[in-house]
């Protein structure tokens, strides 16, 4: 086949992956991003990365795509929603975050940027690329912003003025050159403070990054001790994430539950009570959360966060 020009493989590249179903879609310009450093190293300085210390590790590494693949020249950046509504019933329950729901995203991005990447090589000779999703070091958010996607609110969450903020990142690094879209240099939450009012911790700074020692989500995840004593009042029955300061902010009033199969929750989940949560088996956690974005966690600490909120 006959190597598609820049204009027209660029055209083609988003096509195609709203065909596979994305919901948005840009291209950015592989370059280091060394005007974030600062801001990035400030907040590490400061301690708010808590015990997530391999976010201290090379951080110049983590703004140069280059270092993930060399030779890069292009990223395409993709985002998918995965909005659901509250599916659980008895209101007593321990909450899950909505992006637990379904199937592992991390697999079901990849899956669709890897099968991206396998066209793009067919059409183009000697492209080569690498699939990004969540695990590797590189900002997600500030290249989210320079393919134009969205803008990073108040609350940190990349927004997008037509799917608001529920949305997952994935990434696909390239080594030939594409058409980069404007990067979003707008900031539309102007004086709202809605996610900040309403963050139970107190989590959310001024400056829209996260002070990760009060945030819920690492709490309740990336912690590997108890979760403090004077927190677990705040934590409100959620055990794993917070879908909080999303759920309060205005660009996420229409948003609409996603049309993802891989995404459909276990409909078990929904019927769960209190006292199933409370009495949980490994046998059955295993079956529930082992191919979702949960099955990171060890039974034992799912199990401490249900016992913490549940008294």
């Amino acid at each position: 086949m006959k190597d598609l020009n820049v204009d027209n493989l660029t055209s083609e590249i988003k096509k195609r992956a709203y065909g596979l179903g994305f919901d948005l879609c840009g291209i950015a310009l592989a370059r280091p991003l060394g005007e974030y450093e600062p801001h990035f190293k400030a907040w590490i300085e400061s301690g708010m990365n808590d015990r997530m210390g391999y976010l201290a590790r090379d951080i110049g590494k983590r703004l140069d795509p280059a270092d993930l693949l060399p030779g890069a020249r292009s990223l395409v950046v993709t985002g998918l929603g995965y909005y659901a509504d509250n599916i659980q019933k008895d209101p007593q329950a321990p909450i899950l975050s909505r992006y637990v729901y379904g199937k592992d995203y991390h697999s079901v991005i990849t899956w669709k940027l890897e099968h991206l990447l396998s066209w793009i090589r067919s059409v183009r000779h000697g492209a080569g690329g690498k699939a990004v999703v969540d695990t590797a070091p590189i900002s997600e958010k500030a290249w989210a912003a320079e393919a134009g996607l969205g803008w990073q609110g108040k609350h940190s969450i990349v927004i997008n003025k037509d799917i608001g903020s529920f949305f997952f990142i994935g990434i696909l690094i390239l080594n030939i050159e594409l058409d980069p879209d404007p990067s979003e240099k707008g900031e539309y939450c102007g004086k709202c403070r809605l996610c900040l009012e309403a963050c139970p911790t107190g989590a959310i700074n001024e400056n829209r990054t996260i002070d990760a020692r009060k945030c819920i989500a690492n709490l309740t995840i990336e912690n590997r001790g108890p979760i403090p004593e004077e927190l677990i009042p705040l934590l409100g029955k959620r055990v794993y994430g917070c879908d909080r300061c999303q759920e309060v902010c205005p660009w996420n009033k229409n948003a609409r539950p996603n049309e993802i199969p891989e995404f459909n929750p276990d409909p078990e989940l929904a019927v769960m009570t209190v006292e199933d949560w409370k009495n949980l088996p490994v046998e059955k956690f295993n079956r529930l959360f082992r191919h979702t974005a949960a099955g990171r966690l060890k039974y034992a600490q799912f199990i401490s966060n249900i016992n913490a909120v549940t008294g």
